[in-house]
């Protein structure tokens, strides 16, 4: 049996008690954060190790690469990224501003494929407002809810092009949020018609995407009670207005803006109509509950799980690396995240 869950790690390779609980509970994935990676070879062998807890050849293993304040992987051992607003800002051109979008997809793509991990968390879609808290910010592509659903969607094209699956966030839409959901419950007060007209249009452009990732925001003109993530009319609002039919994967379970012991965290997405939940911090007996709530991966949540790893490449599209760097280079030679912490960094 496949739990509806994925789950992270403490360190740099799996403890016994870890080993014992992947091999018991048969999680759908795992993800990867900044104490998990050292170098390659270590990382390439913890993927090893986690796939060989569930006997699965091509088990999800994801990351949060998008570039900018949130990247895991980083020099020496791997190249920087700029955040996504630096492709709205490279250039007056849109065509290549996409074009721009899509060889970083394909590049960071060819990173993480070297790893053997075949999922990541981006593009982030959301489209940030004037007020709100700065933890998208930078991440986002620019402000404009065409440019960024364009942008996204090349990004995205990229990734899949190299093999690794994408995951689009923070569906429906977390550029509105006052606060920062690692830490608070975020309240967006929007009327339904600005939040389908901006936050969820880029989502909309975006609808035939393999996965979205959840936000743990309350959007009071859908449901003033639950957050996305734990509602059953945001989730319809994602599946029917929207129009995704996707994999859905929450935010982590254990960010603070979400309340109650990780069992019923866990237990209360799927029903909302989460496929999938994530957790991210490694700790036991978090995860244990996690496991606990999820339950059996089965039914349309185990259709749309398959439908999204199909997406994976067996071979990749061919990319000449040096000339790809050097394309990159023309418009972000050193360019990093300046502005703000990093984000999710543990």
């Amino acid at each position: 049996m496949t739990r509806a869950c994925i789950l992270g790690c403490a360190g740099l390779a799996l403890t016994p008690e870890e080993i014992a609980l992947y091999r018991d509970a048969r999680p759908w994935g795992f993800i990867l954060f900044k104490r998990n990676i050292d170098n390659p070879d270590q990382t390439r062998a913890l993927v090893d190790q986690m796939r060989e807890c569930v006997g699965v050849e091509n088990a999800p293993v994801l990351i949060d690469q998008e570039g900018g304040r949130v990247r895991r992987l980083r020099p020496p051992h791997w190249p920087d990224y700029p955040p996504a607003q630096a492709f709205a800002q490279a250039t007056n051109d849109p065509m290549t501003a996409r074009e721009l979008a899509r060889l970083g997809g394909r590049l960071i793509a060819h990173d993480l494929r070297a790893l053997g991990i075949n999922v990541d968390c981006a593009p982030v879609l959301d489209v940030p407002q004037p007020g709100a808290h700065d933890i998208i910010g930078d991440r986002a592509f620019g402000a404009e809810p065409a440019r960024i659903a364009a942008l996204g969607r090349a990004q995205a094209e990229g990734l899949l092009a190299g093999g690794v699956l994408p995951v689009i966030k923070h569906i429906p839409g977390h550029g509105r949020a006052m606060a920062d959901s690692h830490h608070d419950l975020p309240v967006v007060d929007a009327p339904r018609k600005q939040l389908e007209a901006v936050d969820f249009s880029t989502f909309r452009a975006n609808s035939d995407m393999p996965a979205a990732m959840t936000a743990h925001i309350v959007y009071t003109a859908i449901d003033r009670q639950k957050p996305a993530t734990q509602s059953r009319k945001v989730m319809s609002v994602v599946r029917k207005d929207i129009g995704f039919s996707g994999l859905v994967i929450t935010d982590d379970l254990s960010m603070k803006a979400l309340g109650g012991d990780f069992q019923s965290r866990a237990r209360d997405s799927v029903a909302a109509g989460c496929d999938v939940v994530l957790h991210c911090n490694g700790v036991m007996e978090e995860m244990k509950g996690v496991v606990a709530g999820a339950g059996e991966l089965k039914g349309e949540a185990r259709r749309r799980a398959a439908q999204a790893l199909a997406r994976i490449v067996r071979e990749p599209e061919p990319l000449d690396v040096e000339w790809a760097r050097a394309r990159f280079a023309e418009y972000f030679d050193g360019v990093v995240a300046r502005a703000g912490p990093a984000v999710g960094e543990a």
